[in-house]
């Protein structure tokens, strides 16, 4: 991934100093990005905060509703490295201008919609818009600001994600409650709409990719480290998404049923891990990560034993929120260090596709536990598999996870 071209130019003759570049950051463009991202989280998990409404208004049970996420994240999980290789040529605007535009679409169409399935076919071609822009956010935002300012920029744009958990999902649920779930839809639509000529007034394009330039996936694939770093994202998704998709259902059997006030708690919690990531990851950013996969593990052992217990149960989803707060960025953090800049846009889309079969696949097996065992076998389904996340961490290599 290349960065403005005047570093790189032969020196003049004159000896005048080159002009200072701005150390300002473009809040605007970073900002509609910090919304795209916004957008990308409340379309693909808007459905776990509705699965009451939608699925008495489309007549198939709760599991079904989950599957919505399934086939979200399993779309994603297909289309984002084929589809990433095949546009990294192509200017980047228009690209991000498709993806926003299909998310307005998906939406509209699922706020419309009457029946299961062609709610399920919206949903599948909002994952691929979805595996589109995760792809290529990260390296949008590094491309946008000089080197020294990339981290900066890259923590705004994906702090779109902790704002959609604590504030988005809880407000979705909240207006659904009020007007319908497809009202809840039919608002992401719209912002997804209203995007697209932000995004044209304030984002500025760049050139694709150079076909000289790019790095074979497999050769990616091979760096050291890069391996245990996809492994941990996979089994935290896994783990994460078993439990957070059927929160409503779980409350349900919790005998407490406010699963609005549950997201809301978990959202708020991810702010707080947010900033404590912020405080800790540049001195600790192993160690941080390791309490941060061993809290989400007390948390889900705290919801099978004592869940129905409405103090634990709070207590055990605002520690679960605060850890998985901070926990993607940790393991973003590790990723684009190991890669480097130049490789770090293929290997975003490596991990784009790992986290989708993560959701997906914890999505779909929460929805298999629900309906074959019940909501009380969802936090002992989801445990083993953060267990393991930790496990992964603790015994890489440190070229995988370097520092304390």
């Amino acid at each position: 991934m290349s960065t403005a071209s005047s570093d790189s130019g032969t020196a003049l003759s004159t000896p005048s100093p080159a002009p200072a570049r701005s150390t300002r950051l473009p809040l605007a463009g970073l900002l509609a990005l910090f919304t795209a991202a916004f957008t990308a989280v409340m379309t693909e998990l808007l459905p776990a905060g509705l699965l009451p409404g939608m699925s008495r208004s489309l007549q198939v049970s709760e599991g079904r509703v989950g599957f919505l996420v399934t086939g979200y994240a399993a779309a994603s999980f297909v289309a984002a490295i084929p589809l990433t290789a095949a546009l990294r040529g192509v200017r980047r605007r228009p690209v991000l201008i498709g993806a926003l535009a299909g998310f307005a679409l998906c939406n509209a169409v699922t706020a419309l919609s009457s029946a299961y399935w062609p709610t399920f076919g919206a949903r599948l071609l909002a994952g691929v818009m979805g595996g589109t822009l995760w792809a290529m956010l990260a390296g949008y935002a590094a491309r946008m600001v000089p080197a020294e300012r990339r981290g900066r920029a890259i923590a705004i744009v994906l702090a779109g994600i902790t704002v959609a958990l604590s504030l988005g999902i809880p407000a979705g649920t909240a207006l659904a409650s009020l007007a319908g779930w497809r009202a809840a839809f039919g608002t992401v639509a719209v912002l997804a709409g209203a995007l697209v000529p932000w995004v044209v007034r304030r984002v500025p394009d760049f050139p694709g990719e150079p076909a000289a330039e790019r790095v074979p996936l497999r050769a990616i694939a091979a760096v050291p480290g890069i391996a245990a770093v996809l492994a941990t994202t996979l089994l935290l998704l896994l783990g994460h998404q078993t439990m957070y998709t059927y929160m409503a259902p779980f409350s349900a059997h919790a005998g407490f049923g406010r699963t609005g006030l549950l997201l809301l708690v978990f959202g708020a919690a991810t702010v707080a891990g947010i900033w404590l990531t912020g405080a800790l990851i540049d001195r600790h950013p192993r160690a941080t990560l390791l309490a941060a996969l061993a809290a989400i593990a007390a948390a889900q052992l705290a919801l099978g034993l004592f869940g129905a217990r409405p103090a634990v149960l709070l207590t055990a989803v605002a520690a679960w929120g605060v850890a998985f707060g901070g926990a993607p960025t940790l393991i973003q953090t590790a990723l684009v260090r190991i890669s480097g800049p130049s490789r770090a846009d293929v290997a975003t889309a490596m991990q784009t596709t790992v986290y989708n079969a993560g959701i997906a696949a914890g999505s779909l097996a929460g929805g298999l536990v629900l309906e074959s065992t019940g909501a009380g076998a969802l936090p002992w389904t989801a445990l083993p598999l953060i267990a393991a996340a930790l496990v992964v961490v603790g015994t890489a290599r440190r070229h995988a996870y370097p520092g304390r």
